[in-house]
């Protein structure tokens, strides 16, 4: 028989237990996988946030214009919508304010507030005339009537309001008036003939009254006092040699500390002192019809779509690109594709020497309510709605912030707040993403 030895038997304590096994090394990470599985599946059952929008009313032929912090609605009222009624919302919110009627019939297409006071433009319904211009200024707390003149206004350089009645065949009336209580401070009447302005970032300071024999008058927009006169294109011996003969077809313009004429086949810009009216230079550039300022450089516009840019101290041509329609911004250069539908195929240049620094795309660009807001582009998103941008005009290129789902384009900016036409009647006020 085989016996097997199992060992003493004794009844001292037990034996140590065995370390536990080690822990498996992928348990936290099926832990983790289930952990975001539950926190998905909760955030897809929670209802997402509302977007937040403030609601603008606006009725079927309404006129909606933004001055400042008012959202200002020129509403038809009357059996057969002739007269009008002012309803002013303060932003962003949107609460009503006061509503008034407006004392004239006509409509309106301005609006905005200069030192202290609401300044209503529009043409002014008169039977059997054609329109003119009105200025209704109203206490834009209270919408309290404050006066009422003739012309369309601009603001002057140290305070008042230029307003201009009349035209160039029959004649101007210009009058400058305190923004308070309308008072004249001074007006004068011009015979036919062109008028034309310099603005500053303060306002208009310089007013320039040319005739079509070549008299031209330049005067302080504030005392109305004549600074400068001369016969610049009338056939006497104070004309200046090479001057165009046919007034008719001289423009008269004032850019920076220059007057300009531009007249003539081929067409002949001729620069002056704005304030002597002494010659700096001619140049002759063959086909131009406009000038505008570039920045540091002078562009001039042809009708077959030719950009030229003139140095403004010398006359002389810097570049010439061709296609192009320029605009000058705070921060450069901005030109867009002549003669092209739709929305603005925007570019960014340099202004001294015509080269390219970005190109944006296609926006349409919206008017902003303050010179030093971001400058914000929209153009239509697929699928409905606006695809909205911060332009940036030095380095031509485009920032995309939001795409609004329910707008419909016809939008006013107030900084980063955007307020558009909605489908459903009215208009919407949304707060981009810087």
């Amino acid at each position: 028989m085989a016996i097997i030895d199992l060992g003493e038997l004794r009844h001292d304590r037990d034996p140590e237990e065995l370390p536990r096994p080690p822990r498996s090394v992928g348990r936290p990470l099926r832990v983790a996988l289930v952990l975001l599985v539950l926190l998905a599946t909760l955030v897809a059952a929670a209802p997402l946030p509302r977007r937040e929008v403030v609601v603008l009313p606006a009725a079927l032929g309404a006129v909606a214009l933004i001055a400042d912090d008012l959202y200002l609605v020129v509403e038809p009222t009357g059996l057969n919508g002739s007269q009008r009624r002012l309803d002013a919302y303060r932003l962003p919110g949107g609460e009503l304010l006061w509503q008034v009627p407006l004392p004239v019939q006509g409509r309106y297409w301005g609006m905005s507030i200069q030192e202290g006071m609401l300044l209503i433009a529009g043409y002014e319904a008169m039977a059997g005339d054609p329109p003119g211009t009105v200025t209704i200024a109203l206490d834009p707390a209270t919408g309290k009537f404050r006066w009422q003149q003739p012309g369309s206004p601009l603001p002057v350089s140290g305070g008042g309001l230029l307003l201009e009645t009349g035209d160039e065949e029959q004649g101007r009336t210009l009058r400058v008036v305190d923004s308070c209580c309308g008072r004249v401070r001074w007006h004068v009447q011009t015979p036919d003939g062109q008028f034309t302005f310099r603005a500053t970032e303060s306002g208009v300071d310089r007013l320039v009254l040319s005739t079509a024999d070549g008299r031209v008058e330049v005067r302080d927009a504030s005392t109305g006092a004549v600074r400068a006169e001369a016969d610049l294109w009338n056939p006497t011996d104070r004309r200046e040699p090479g001057a165009p003969t046919d007034g008719r077809d001289v423009g008269v313009q004032a850019i920076g500390d220059a007057l300009l004429t531009l007249g003539g086949r081929p067409a002949t810009v001729t620069a002056y002192d704005l304030d002597g009216l002494r010659l700096r230079w001619r140049t002759e550039l063959g086909e131009a019809f406009y000038a505008s300022e570039c920045g540091p450089v002078l562009c001039f516009q042809g009708r077959s779509e030719e950009l030229q840019a003139i140095d403004p101290a010398t006359g002389r041509r810097l570049w010439t690109g061709r296609g192009w329609i320029a605009w000058s911004t705070r921060d450069g250069l901005v030109v867009t594709t002549a003669n092209d539908g739709g929305a603005m195929r925007l570019a960014v240049l340099d202004p001294v020497t015509g080269a390219v620094r970005g190109e944006l795309g296609r926006w349409e660009m919206v008017p902003p309510t303050r010179p030093d807001g971001p400058v914000i582009g929209i153009r239509p998103q697929p699928g409905g709605g606006l695809l909205v941008a911060e332009l940036d005009l030095t380095t031509g290129t485009a920032r995309p912030l939001d795409v609004l789902r329910e707008a419909t384009g016809d939008c006013q900016g107030i900084g980063y707040q955007l307020a558009c036409r909605k489908p459903t009647g009215g208009y919407g006020l949304w707060q981009l993403k810087p």
